[in-house]
Order: C-alpha cells, then structure tokens, then sequence
C-alpha cells in the first residue's frame, strides 16, 4: 500500500508510503489517497496530518513514467479526477495539515497547497518544477497558489519553476509555520490551538475565508451572513455564549 492511515490520539495520520520513489503520486497512490479521505471524513479526529515516509520526501510529484505517450483524452480525464481528490484535503469536517518533511514538488506540493495548513522542517524544499517538463501544473497550482500568495509571486514560482527554501516559504506565507524536531508533534500541537474549539464553527468559518476571493465582497458578506447563522443554530454556539455568561470554559460536543 502507497499510503498508510493510522490515529494518532485525537488525530488522523495519513503516510504517502513509497519512499523508494520519494512518495511520489502515481495513478495508483492517487486511488488509494481517495479511498484514505472517505474513512477520514467518516472518523471523529479531530485533524487530518498528511506527512510523507521516510525522511527526504513530503511528495515528489507525479510518477512522471506513467504519463509518457498517453492520449489526451486519458490525460484530460486523469487531471480532473486527480484534482477532484486533491481537492478533497481542503474540505473535509475537520481541518487537514500538510507536514512537509523533505520535497514537496509539483503534485507534492498542490496536495500541500489543499490542505488548510503547512507546517515545514528548515531544510524542506518546495516548488512547482512542471515547466521544466514543457508541462504546467495540473493539480491546482496554478489556481491556488496565486490565491496564497498573489499573482505575482506565482507567476516567478511557476514560470522559472525554481526551487523554494523554507525560509522563504515562510517569508512568503507558503507555510505556516518552520519546525525544530518532531514535525508529527509540531504538528498536533499546531491543531490544537484549534481543535479545542468546536468542528462546526471550524469548518464554517475555513469554507468562509476560502471562499473570499471567490467572488465579489458583497457576495462574500452574504455568504458570511449566512455561514454565521448556520453556526448560531449549533449546540455548541449555545454552550459558548452561556459560558461566556456564567464565567466558565465551554465544552464543545461538535453539535
């Protein structure tokens, strides 16, 4: 198996398994990734971390030997649906942290670029090489990295296909966060700071923020009218006001 699920107390794990070739995304692994989303988005954990084995990889991109030769119309169908699954990671009930623990290129890195979160050992590297293949990216890059970090950093990034370093990641707001040590443990504390609170107003408010850009700011104010009052109907918003009037912490049942 190209990717292992296993929990991690309140959280879910995801491994991209193949090692041997840098965690690449073939057709096969890219299967079993949408296979992994379903048991994931059917669990109680509290967060999805998505880490890749061994310690020289995140994700390397595509298995580029299964792409030779062919034809378009496989091509076209295999693009939309592995953007289909990669997309996945950004809307699940939970929030979904990308570890980056060594390369993330090309697909790699457009699976880190749908997870809500990055977090990133210093000596990881990242970037979007395609052009160097006379190719563009075809996971999401090319949409979801401008949104991150504009256009004009995208359009450097993806046109010269140049590698990024952590640091600059960083600088850049590429990730979230640099970590010394554990990156798994870095990475649950991370969720923590958020999954103390309840997964409805989570996730209600990631789909609103996600969803800014998407439109007009009219559009974007309606569509926070309506996302608030979803989470005032919630069990937990009920708890949380009345503890805020009585002093106390809430207890969040994601209800």
């Amino acid at each position: 198996m190209a990717v292992r699920l296993t929990r991690s107390e309140e959280f879910a794990l995801l491994t991209l398994d193949r090692p041997e070739a840098l965690n690449a995304l073939s057709f096969a692994t890219l299967h079993e990734l949408d296979a992994a989303l379903d048991e994931v988005a059917a669990a109680d954990a509290r967060a999805l971390l998505v880490t890749g084995a061994g310690d020289r990889a995140f994700c390397a991109g595509a298995d580029i030997k299964e792409l030779i030769g062919r034809p378009l119309i496989q091509e076209r169908s295999h693009t939309a649906n592995g953007q289909r699954i990669i997309s996945r990671f950004g809307t699940l009930p939970m929030p979904s942290l990308a570890l980056i623990n060594g390369y993330a290129f090309g697909g790699g890195l457009e699976l880190a670029l749908a997870c809500n979160f990055r977090l990133a050992v210093k000596t990881a590297r990242l970037g979007l090489p395609e052009i160097k293949l006379g190719l563009i990216p075809g996971y999401g890059g090319t949409q979801r990295l401008p949104r991150l970090i504009g256009e004009a950093r995208a359009l450097d990034i993806i046109m010269t296909g140049r590698t990024i370093y952590a640091d600059e990641a960083e600088r850049i707001g590429l990730v979230h966060r640099l970590v010394d040590g554990d990156l798994i443990e870095a990475g649950k504390a991370f969720a923590r700071e958020m999954t103390c609170f309840g997964l409805p107003a989570l996730v209600l408010a990631r789909d609103a923020v996600m969803g800014a850009l998407d439109g007009t700011l009219d559009e974007g104010l309606k569509r926070e009218a309506d996302l608030n009052t979803l989470a005032f109907q919630t069990e937990d918003a009920s708890e949380g006001m009345t503890a805020f009037i009585e002093k106390r912490k809430p207890v969040f049942r994601d209800g």
